[in-house]
Formats: C-alpha cells, sequence, structure tokens
C-alpha cells in the first residue's frame, strides 16, 4: 500500500514472551511492506538501542526509555495505578495524546484492555470495547467479537460488536456488505437466550445490516458469514477450543510422519503440500487482536509471538490507521439503531 500520510506506530517493546527482538524485528518486516511508517519504541532504551544498531534499522520516529515492566501476572488495576512509567502505560499514553496513531503490545491483555479504555474512553455511541481478530476459513477470512473483553453483554453491547465488526470488515478486508452472523447454539429462530433473540430481531429488521441469522460453532470455518458476534465467555471459549484443536491435529500429523521409515519418506515427498497448508493456516499470519471502540487504535498481539507474527500485528495497526477506522465507526453509528 503506497500512501504520503505518515503513520507513526507506538511499539510496547518490553511486552511478549521474545521481549524487545521480536518487536524490533518486527517492526523491520512491516517497514519493508510499506515506507510510509515510523516507531516509537517504549522500554529499556540500552536493549532496545543494541537491538536497533545490530539491524541498523531506520524507520525511527523516537525511543523512549521506560522504567517499569508490565508482566503477565501484574493485576490490571495495579497496571493503571503503579505503572504509569511502564513501556506499555506510555506507548498507550502517546496515543492518546496525538503524538501516534497507533499501539502494538504483546504484553498483558487485560493490564493493555484496562489502561486503553481509562486513558482514551470509548467512541461516543459504543458502551463497551471489543476484542476482535480474523479467522482463516474454507473461502477466506472471517471477523469474530468479542473474544474477552465482555463476559456478560447486555442487548446495547451485542449491537455495538455488529457495527464494530461490520466497520472493520468493510475497513481491513475490503468487503462492501459484510454478512454479520449471531453466534448461537442453534441456527433455528427459536434457539437461544433473551439477549441473543433480541439482537436478532433488531438486526434484521436494519437495513444497514447484512444480517444472515444464527449460525453454530462449527458454521465458523466455513465462512458463512463475515463477521461473527457473540459475547466475550463465548467467543474466548470458542477461540481457546479453536487453537488447542488446531495444536492437537499439529501434533498428531507431525507423530505420523515420525511412526516408521516410510512415513518418513512420505513426509519429504509431502513437503510441498504441508508448507502450502502451513502458509494458509499459520497463526502468525492471523495475528493481532485489536481492541475496537476506543478513541485510538490499540492492536494485541500475541504474547508468544514471532517477529513474523508481530510484524503482521502492525500491519493490522497500519491498516486501520491509514484508513481513518475510527472515523468511519462514528459515521456508521451516527447511520445505524437510531
Amino acid at each position: 500500500m503506497s500512501n504520503s500520510k505518515e503513520i507513526i506506530i507506538s511499539i510496547d517493546a518490553m511486552g511478549g514472551d521474545l521481549g524487545p527482538q521480536a518487536a524490533i524485528d518486527g517492526a523491520i518486516i512491516a517497514s519493508k511492506k510499506v515506507s510510509n511508517v515510523k516507531f516509537i519504541f517504549f522500554g529499556n532504551k540500552k536493549k532496545i538501542d543494541f537491538y536497533i544498531k545490530k539491524k541498523k534499522f531506520k524507520n525511527i520516529y523516537n525511543i523512549v526509555d521506560t522504567s517499569q515492566v508490565i508482566s503477565n501476572e501484574t493485576k490490571p488495576t495495579d497496571a493503571l495505578r503503579k505503572y504509569k512509567n511502564s513501556s506499555m502505560f506510555r506507548a498507550v499514553q502517546s496515543v492518546k495524546d496525538g503524538k501516534s496513531h497507533a499501539i502494538v503490545s504483546s504484553g498483558n491483555t487485560g493490564a493493555l484492555m484496562v489502561i486503553s479504555t481509562v486513558l482514551m474512553k470509548t467512541i461516543k455511541g459504543i458502551s463497551r470495547p471489543a476484542i476482535a481478530s480474523m479467522f482463516p476459513t474454507m473461502k477466506s477470512k472471517t471477523v469474530m467479537l468479542d473474544l474477552g473483553a465482555n463476559i456478560e453483554c447486555d442487548l446495547k453491547n451485542i449491537l455495538d460488536f455488529a457495527i464494530l465488526g461490520k466497520t472493520f470488515s468493510k475497513t481491513l478486508l475490503n468487503i462492501n456488505k459484510p454478512k454479520i452472523g449471531l453466534l448461537n447454539v442453534g441456527s433455528e429462530v427459536l434457539k437461544g437466550n433473551q439477549i441473543v433473540q433480541l439482537a436478532a430481531k433488531k438486526l434484521q429488521m436494519e437495513k444497514n445490516i447484512n444480517f444472515y441469522g444464527f449460525i453454530e460453532g462449527n458454521d465458523i470455518p466455513k465462512g458463512l458469514v463475515d463477521v461473527v458476534v457473540t459475547d466475550g465467555f463465548t467467543g474466548n471459549i470458542a477461540l481457546k477450543t479453536a487453537e488447542g484443536t488446531a495444536d492437537l491435529y499439529t501434533s498428531y500429523l507431525k507423530s505420523s510422519f515420525k511412526d516408521n521409515l516410510y512415513s518418513k519418506f512420505a513426509f519429504i515427498i509431502s513437503l510441498p503440500v504441508l508448507k502450502s497448508l502451513w502458509n494458509r493456516v499459520n497463526p502468525g499470519k492471523y495475528n493481532g487482536a485489536m481492541f475496537l471502540g476506543l478513541n485510538g487504535i490499540v492492536v494485541k498481539s500475541h504474547g508468544r509471538s514471532d517477529a513474523y507474527g508481530f510484524a503482521n500485528a502492525i500491519s493490522v495497526a497500519y491498516d486501520l490507521s491509514i484508513n481513518n477506522f475510527n472515523e468511519k465507526i462514528i459515521s456508521d453509528i451516527k447511520k445505524l439503531f437510531k
């Protein structure tokens, strides 16, 4: 993508299992795709300088030295009150103050959500932010939200998620009229709890929403809809189940190729097919969960993500920023559910 507008992205360099190296290497990979992106790295300046000089990385806007690191064990409320000089807090603050367009972090999800929500606030008309991500399907990609930010949701939350998901799908996947599906225990009209039932009726009547109807968990990988809407409790369980199932079958596949000499030979013969399959389902390709509904772009990279995965999270942050995602949400809110 080429665009004259310069995009500045704040990087929480101390978050994640691999620390600054994965974040810096990821930024280098992402900067090769677009020329108009610059980075502000937040964290231990000596460590960041070491990796940057080693790689001769030039797309640096600034490095901000911070003395604190928020770990996965840090309580979100403590992160907000006691870690104001942490790499995560300062990176979020940078977006809030207008010094950067977006933040990417591999750190503590709960802490990032709390800090981002308190500092940035939600967009007017959106009651709560949602975590969204993309999944590979038999057709292309599907957006799903909420993935854990809101354990209990009311009718307003579900309708907000439909707006956020629609705008996200249009912006990043270039789908003009994305099909919206509500995750339910069955596809029949009478299935589901009261909130799901009421949300379906409301979405069905909304002319500016392309509502597909109810879908079940096994419908998600089929790609029946472009956006899957659900509460954070259900969405997070669905996400973790999918990740666990993928790990299970990967383990089965690896062990099958080690059974005997014939299976090892079959592995060599199958390598081109296996590489093609991996390129389609590689988790790093879909890395980057978005905190939608905030007055700022916040992208959460997986804590274990390598440079390739982190680069994809940066690409998501870049695309949302360059396409004025939040402005589009504000416009859609004015049109829908009035």
